[in-house]
């Protein structure tokens, strides 16, 4: 049966260890130096070895209680590295994202969450692999049917978008440039752009198509070109809002894409749930 020890033993043990001395471990504590005393003689007694050696005005450590020393204050350290850890998630978000969903829809929309939550800092990493930070909330892009309904943000819907005017477009004699994806990650399914030109009868071979692995480029590349790019419309909705984009086609179509939390259940803090929240309503 494992032995039990008080917590507060252990405390004063730690401390009167750290310093090398029990009055400095009382102050440390907020104790008097015969309660440190009273704690460290207890633990002794449950444990049936002597810790310290009594000296006049110092106590120095034995062998035992040296190796006692070293467990218990990794022991707190790892603690007091956790509640820290936890505290900062009541004042601070971090999330990780794709640096197309950062660019084109986090960072934009982060004033209205800090206006809804003005106690709660969101701070956004984006990079194409995924955050390992214990804390951190992942918002990722991947196959719908490899993710759980429970984590899904959205289905992505697509559609082309354009700088100029469609009129102006159909009635040039060369072909546009439309730009699309294609992603590092060759396990995602591709942008459903042959499905788009199918349903607005058109084919390939009527734009000159080129590629990006990332979707804000190929945004970016439109708007710098006046050209087209095939996008998700949520990557695409507030240049579309500020009259810098238009959608070409006259309904969006869907995707086997999703944006998703990975095991979004296990965010229960407050502040999480609530970022959470707002998520799902921007997309």
């Amino acid at each position: 049966m494992p032995l039990s020890v008080s917590l507060q033993a252990l405390k004063a043990f730690e401390a009167a260890a750290r310093h090398g001395s029990f009055k400095l471990a009382a102050q440390e504590l907020a104790l008097t130096p015969t309660a440190i005393s009273h704690h460290i003689s207890k633990l002794e007694d449950r444990l049936n070895i002597c810790l310290f050696e009594r000296q006049p005005r110092k106590v120095r450590l034995t062998d035992t209680g040296q190796q006692l020393a070293s467990a218990t204050s990794e022991g707190f350290a790892k603690i007091e590295r956790a509640l820290a850890d936890i505290q900062q998630l009541n004042e601070v978000i971090q999330v990780s994202t794709t640096s197309s969903f950062a660019a084109q829809v986090l960072l934009p929309a982060q004033h209205t969450f800090a206006a809804r939550h003005p106690n709660i800092s969101m701070q956004v990493s984006s990079g194409e692999q995924t955050d390992s930070h214990p804390y951190s909330i992942p918002i990722r892009l991947g196959n719908i049917q490899d993710v759980v309904i429970e984590d899904r943000l959205n289905v992505e819907q697509y559609n082309v978008f354009a700088s100029t005017s469609t009129k102006v477009l159909q009635a040039s004699p060369v072909r546009s440039v439309l730009y699309t994806t294609r992603w590092k990650n060759a396990a995602l399914c591709t942008p459903p752009l042959d499905s788009w030109l199918t349903s607005n009868g058109l084919d390939r071979d009527d734009f000159i198509i080129r590629e990006f692995d990332q979707e804000l480029f190929g945004i970016q590349q439109a708007i710098a070109e006046k050209a087209l790019v095939f996008c998700s419309e949520i990557l695409a909705r507030r240049m579309c809002s500020s009259g810098q984009l238009r959608p070409v086609g006259d309904e969006n179509i869907s995707s086997a894409l999703c944006y998703y939390i990975p095991n979004k259940a296990r965010f229960r803090t407050h502040n999480a749930m609530k970022f959470i929240a707002w998520v799902e309503g921007l997309v």
